[in-house]
């Protein structure tokens, strides 16, 4: 076994070209080991939580589900550059360009290494101001610095390593990059036991278990990718950031990061709304906001098919199968998720009651839960969709949408139903739904009217 991981690891194998053979199995061939691997990425954020709750305390649990928001920001601005290389680098693969593909693989990776400094820097000097801004609890607020402190130092592991699966999952490699996320994935819950349980190290030993975790990950994807005989293996020599391609990729992926980090910083506002009711109703959201992520799961991972299935399939210049894919991966993402929504309605105070034995925390996770659920799959046509567009290297429609449906909408939503109708832990949950149900409708319209003809069939 130990000989035939390390000659994967040699060969890069797993590659895969999704401009020839039936659509829906390449989809689900592709997706669904991502699938898999975002469930287990969720373990490590999902781990701490559980831990925390059960063998910390409601204040340690409120803390560490809190800061969730504020993880975002950064993370999901580094992810729109993720997208924008993946998309550069899947058309390149696409269209069988060498050179180019291998000038855009090392520019993202020396991009990468120095934002890493970056949001290291920008991550810890900003943690104390933005807990300030959410209005934080003092009850929650030393718990909340020290695990965003810690995460922030050790950024670096995540960020290389959702670089270096993207890289691998836009020209086809997705089996990789789940492997190794599933043995750092069990790291984290044996180090979280570990360092809480077993060294009574508190909110940090769950911060210091994720960072290793990751670090462990990014390893081995460097690893991956500089032993691989593949044409978008990594060279060390040659890493250089060249502008012509950083330019690229900033063109798609800049408009994903700033719709991202913008939204983001949106929930920061929703989850100061949330704090003013208590470290119980803090540590209930917390909760179903770990839940809902197992709903969205399909979304994430069927986002990324479209992504690299549209961004193959135009670099071919096979139109039609981009059409076809595109109106498949939706419908896929959409049955999956609509099972996923029907079981954690009627589970609610079970699942709820994972993450701590609080009554007061398990009532608010399942108001929340229930309330929001169904809602969720109009966030599945949102992503799935927004995954396909940026395919096609069109980032700015689905950025202009989702930033005028998840800031504009819903917080013109809670500022005028927490100060002229009702300031309720409920109204402030459906700020949520509303933004996703009006960004659905508009990102619809949207392509059928941009693609014409292409769209009829979606």
């Amino acid at each position: 076994m130990a000989v035939h991981f390390r000659a994967l690891i040699h060969s890069g194998r797993g590659t895969r070209d999704m401009t020839r053979g039936p659509i829906i199995k390449q989809v689900l061939v592709f997706s669904l080991p991502i699938m898999i691997g975002n469930l287990f990425q969720m373990l490590y954020n999902t781990v701490d939580v559980i831990v925390v709750g059960n063998f910390v305390g409601k204040e340690a649990l409120a803390a560490v589900g809190s800061t969730t928001m504020i993880i975002n920001i950064l993370v999901f601005f580094f992810n729109g550059f993720s997208v924008g290389a993946g998309v550069v680098i899947g058309q390149l693969f696409g269209a069988g360009k060498r050179e180019p593909l291998h000038d855009a693989v090392e520019t993202t990776v020396a991009m990468t290494l120095v934002l890493c400094v970056i949001f290291t820097g920008i991550g810890v000097a900003g943690v104390k101001p933005m807990l300030r801004f959410m209005s934080t609890p003092e009850d929650v607020f030393h718990d909340a610095q020290v695990y965003l402190t810690i995460y922030f130092a050790g950024i670096s592991g995540l960020l290389i390593y959702n670089i270096g699966g993207g890289i691998l999952r836009s020209v086809g490699n997705s089996t990789l990059p789940l492997l190794f996320l599933i043995l750092t994935s069990l790291l984290n819950i044996v180090l979280d036991l570990l360092f809480v349980i077993g060294l009574h190290a508190g909110i940090a030993g769950v911060a210091y278990a994720t960072i290793l975790s990751q670090f462990l990950s990014a390893a081995l994807t460097l690893m991956l990718l500089t032993r691989s005989k593949e044409i978008y293996a990594l060279v060390w020599r040659d890493l250089r950031i060249k502008r012509d391609v950083l330019g690229q990729i900033f063109l798609i992926g800049l408009p994903a990061g700033i719709q991202s980090v913008l939204t983001s910083f949106s929930n920061v506002f929703v989850q100061s709304y949330v704090n003013a009711f208590g470290s119980a109703c803090m540590a209930g959201w917390s909760c179903y906001n770990k839940l809902d992520q197992f709903i969205l799961l399909p979304v994430h991972s069927m986002s990324m098919a479209a992504t690299a299935f549209v961004s193959q399939n135009m670099g071919a210049n096979k139109l039609s199968r981009v059409r076809q894919g595109t109106a498949a991966i939706i419908a896929l993402a959409l049955s999956v998720s609509a099972a996923a929504a029907g079981v954690l309605f009627v589970f609610a105070p079970q699942t709820t009651g994972w993450f701590s034995r609080d009554p007061a925390v398990i009532e608010y996770g399942t108001l929340f839960l229930r309330a929001n659920v169904f809602f969720l799959l109009a966030n599945c046509v949102n992503h799935t969709l927004a995954g396909a567009l940026r395919g096609r290297g069109d980032s700015t429609g689905p950025m202009v949408i989702m930033l005028a449906s998840f800031v504009g909408v819903r917080q013109l939503y809670l500022f005028v139903v927490t100060r002229w109708i009702a300031n309720t832990p409920l109204l402030v949950g459906l700020g949520y739904p509303v933004g996703w149900t009006t960004c659905m409708i508009t990102e619809v319209f949207y392509y059928r009217i941009r693609y014409g003809r292409e769209a009829s069939r979606l």
